[in-house]
């Protein structure tokens, strides 16, 4: 839920009054049935913990609920409820819930070596994987019935609200992620076996036998990937392995043979196969063809299979919080809202404005005074492509940092106010 960095009682009140600002100025849509939805929020207090079963029946409700409260954090229920205000589950009475799939940094393999700017790359790059491969191409999600979500803070949420989902219950929701985990998938499944006439080169069936030139024709088995076009986790693990491939090709023997390595082969084995691979052009044939009938003798090694489709299967694999969509009451942060970690909003997405959106720009609160400035101390090297002039920093340094930028850094715990003069 909210992670906020501790702060003291006057950086807390300067937090608070930005918040106040922002609350008083902005216009947030509400979500959709406003008045079947629970609210709930972070104080800025310290000692203050969460407030839940808030109701708000309308827009002007939500408008006098944030201008007031000025949450830090603030959420909604993903499900409907006939009694939202009530204190327990039962007695709110569940009507359904939107499907809600939340992509976080945290959760993303490679992510802890990169920067915050980079993480965020990468889990946009994850996003539109899930949305596009999965919930979309797989799911038959309607786009025009999802919303998509960037949470302000590390990564991005997924809202669906076709109605075929909404009154699915968790154990229904976590077949879901396991199909998008791909939990129980075999990758190897992607290989399809058929029958080739080795003479006329055409594909029979299992028992078949032809006429050809006036000989009998030889039946043999071929081993080949299914089509990349292929439905589901078939085509998708197919085109993972001509990624592999690809890059295999791109980096060298060298690279390949230290994969391989990786993925369980021997030395002399792995150095053999690249070899074959990228040098002898395999990687290439298997490309073009599909087929895996290019070892010679060893047709189609197990180890390879095994190796090779495996882990590119688990390349392409979705990353998602599991708990966040198997909970049917689960508290999603507000579109529109501040994220009380870093200041940034929360924005809501078209589909069509994902790609090109870019937090540093797009989530940055406009503070509307061209001239708000704050004073700050890094308190460690900092550095963001904040739009315009990318923000750079050393610890110990100072800077007059316009305010939403001040409040960014100093949310993050990497920066604090520089006491006035007269302080």
């Amino acid at each position: 839920m909210a992670k906020t960095v501790p702060l003291d009682a006057p950086t807390l009140a300067w937090a608070r009054s930005q918040f106040q600002r922002y609350y008083r100025e902005a216009s947030i849509d509400p979500p959709a049935q406003l008045a079947r939805r629970e609210f709930a929020a972070f104080p800025f207090s310290e000692a203050g913990g969460m407030r839940r079963h808030a109701t708000l029946p309308t827009p002007a409700d939500l408008r006098g609920f944030l201008g007031e409260l000025v949450p830090r954090h603030v959420y909604y229920s993903s499900a409907y409820y006939r009694e939202p205000a009530q204190p327990t589950m039962a007695a709110k009475g569940w009507l359904g819930a939107d499907l809600i799939f939340d992509l976080d940094a945290d959760h993303l393999r490679g992510a802890g070596e990169l920067d915050y700017a980079g993480q965020l790359a990468l889990v946009k790059r994850r996003l539109l994987d899930l949305v596009d491969d999965f919930l979309m191409r797989d799911l038959g999600v309607d786009p025009a019935a999802t919303a998509f979500v960037f949470s302000g803070g590390r990564g991005y949420h997924v809202h669906v609200r076709d109605e075929r989902f909404l009154g699915l219950g968790g154990p229904e929701r976590r077949e879901l992620v396991d199909y998008v985990l791909g939990v129980g998938v075999d990758p190897l499944a992607a290989i399809e076996e058929r029958r080739e006439d080795v003479r006329a080169g055409r594909t029979v069936g299992d028992a078949d036998t032809e006429e050809v030139g006036g000989a009998r024709g030889r039946a043999a088995r071929a081993l080949r990937l299914a089509g990349p076009d292929a439905p589901g986790w078939k085509g998708r693990t197919t085109r993972a392995v001509l990624s592999v491939l690809a890059r295999w090709e791109r980096d060298g023997v060298a690279s390949a043979a230290r994969e391989l390595q990786q993925w369980g082969l021997p030395p002399a084995k792995a150095r053999r196969w690249a070899r074959a691979l990228v040098e002898g052009g395999r990687a290439e044939r298997i490309r073009s063809t599909l087929s895996l009938d290019v070892f010679g003798e060893v047709s189609a090694p197990k180890e390879f299979l095994e190796a090779v489709v495996r882990a590119a299967a688990v390349e392409v694999q979705a990353e998602t919080d599991a708990p966040v969509t198997t909970d049917i009451h689960r508290l999603i942060r507000l579109p529109g809202s501040l994220h009380g970690g870093t200041g940034l909003r929360v924005v809501p997405l078209p589909r069509d404005a994902v790609e090109g959106f870019d937090p540093f720009r797009d989530a940055v609160w406009d503070s509307g005074d061209a001239d708000g400035t704050t004073a700050v101390t890094f308190l460690e090297e900092v550095r963001y492509p904040f739009a315009g002039e990318p923000l750079r920093g050393v610890a110990g340094g100072t800077d007059e940092l316009p305010t939403p930028r001040a409040l960014f850094l100093v949310l993050r715990g990497e920066a604090a106010l520089r006491p006035s003069p007269a302080g």
